[in-house]
């Protein structure tokens, strides 16, 4: 597919920063996509910085680092930032050390508890944290459930209603968040794209020049809007949740759209 470009004036080459999506721009479960490893090679190369900002909150930085290490790409941990860390910081910035009841992984748990909070099962709790958990049962709605209706700060880490994978795509955290607020009548707060904390947190950690920063997703409405919000420039991959139908009947238009990061990463070799 060639380049297509929603704002002619644009050039690859005014990208020196990139804030970069995870999940269906550089894989789908645990399968690299296209180009991958050549993609790094070449922001290595040529100096571009940037952020792994993902709204998956299920791994640590840590384990995310081990993943594209098995997939033959060499990442720091601190270029890695997810909506988990981003809530517990926001949480534990508000109320040092609270209780919070947690659905989402143990990739989440450890993330809150190095933050100094709380993450009980059962009992009080002064806020729930709500995150992408395969292992949810109705028990754990339940109960944020009765928490929530109780008084209980409710925090979603993402608002993704799918997650794409080797198998389709699945339910995400969004359901979820839809399920609790639907059972309790009280809206979520959303910490994750298109929310401008995760890309505050990455251009302050980049130090780039603003109009010089891209963000890179699969995602129309958390990604690209996101980052637009932000006033980064946006690349769309189709490589994940969005195709050619969605991009044609949304309101939210990226600057350069791609099959992939692969092709991606040929188009800006090109014109470098």
């Amino acid at each position: 597919m060639q380049e297509r470009l929603f704002r002619p004036t644009r050039d690859l080459r005014t990208i020196s920063a990139l804030v970069i999506d995870m999940d269906g721009v550089l894989w789908r479960g645990d399968e690299a996509l296209p180009g991958l490893v050549e993609f790094f090679t070449f922001l290595r190369r040529q100096g571009i910085l940037f952020r792994l900002a993902t709204n998956n909150p299920t791994l640590t930085p840590e384990q995310y680092v081990d993943k594209l290490g098995q997939m033959g790409v060499k990442i720091h941990r601190d270029e890695i930032l997810t909506s988990g860390m981003v809530t517990a910081e926001h949480v534990a910035s508000r109320s040092p050390g609270a209780r919070v009841y947690l659905i989402g992984s143990d990739g989440l748990r450890q993330v809150l508890t190095r933050h100094g909070l709380q993450v009980t099962a059962d009992g009080d709790a002064e806020y729930v944290v709500v995150g992408l958990d395969p292992h949810m049962t109705y028990d754990h709605l339940v109960k944020a459930s009765l928490l929530i209706r109780g008084g209980a700060g409710f925090i979603g880490c993402n608002p993704d209603r799918t997650l794409p994978s080797e198998r389709g795509e699945m339910p995400g955290n969004g359901a979820t968040l839809a399920y609790l607020e639907a059972s309790t009548d009280v809206v979520p707060v959303i910490i994750g794209k298109p929310q401008s904390a995760m890309f505050d947190v990455a251009l302050a950690a980049m130090g780039a020049e603003l109009g010089r920063v891209a963000t890179l997703g699969d995602r129309l409405e958390t990604d690209i809007l996101g980052g637009q919000s932000a006033g980064l420039l946006s690349i769309l991959v189709l490589s994940g949740v969005t195709d050619e139908v969605l991009l044609q009947g949304s309101q939210v238009q990226p600057d350069w759209v791609f099959d992939d990061i692969q092709s991606l990463t040929e188009r800006w070799e090109a014109v470098i």
